[in-house]
């Protein structure tokens, strides 16, 4: 089954040197905080985390504003409980398919994994000729063409930039407060 999607990919970047600079218990603890911070991050905003990837992720979601907000809010989040490291994200949005349920393929996934291995420290990649309706907030900085591995041509892309404006739409930290939980 094939399944319209917006996929992004998520690297820590910099953490096998920070590993072997700081060493195994620095490096855990960082990527338990990043983690924990990237758990809260897809909850507040209706995503689901389809992978862990070491020191990095992978996303899914229906919408893709939903995986926009998500990724810039990341990287709010994640600069302070990350520092010194960075993030990098690509994002694509396509149809994929559904793999034995829980996993996904096709060229979307792809693009999304390869544009996220080309950003750079701070960046949100996405192709120039899938960008739908940005939050309000958001805006495209130009980007020169990318030779993404895998890909016979080169792929416009743009950088996504900005501090969404959205309300929190999602309040599961509020469902133990209510009925039938709370006695």
């Amino acid at each position: 089954m094939r399944v319209p999607r917006t996929f992004a990919f998520v690297d820590l970047s910099e953490f096998t040197q920070f590993t072997e600079i700081q060493g195994d218990d620095a490096a855990g603890k960082l990527l338990a905080s990043f983690r924990a911070v990237a758990r809260d991050v897809a909850s507040e905003r209706g995503v689901r985390i389809a992978k862990w990837l070491g020191d990095g992720l992978m996303i899914v979601a229906v919408d893709q504003a939903d995986a926009i907000v998500f990724s810039l809010d990341l990287q709010r989040r994640a600069a302070t409980v990350c520092a010194p490291l960075t993030l990098r994200i690509g994002l694509s949005t396509g149809r994929a398919l559904l793999f034995e349920g829980d996993d996904y393929i096709g060229s979307a996934v792809n693009t999304a994994a390869r544009l996220c291995d080309a950003a750079g420290p701070f960046e949100v990649l996405i192709p120039v000729d899938q960008v739908e309706d940005l939050p309000d907030g958001v805006h495209t900085i130009p980007h020169a063409p990318l030779e993404l591995h895998g890909f016979s041509e080169p792929v416009a892309v743009c950088t996504l930039s900005g501090d969404p404006l959205v309300a929190d739409r999602n309040d599961t930290g509020e469902l133990w407060t209510r009925s039938p939980f709370v006695v």
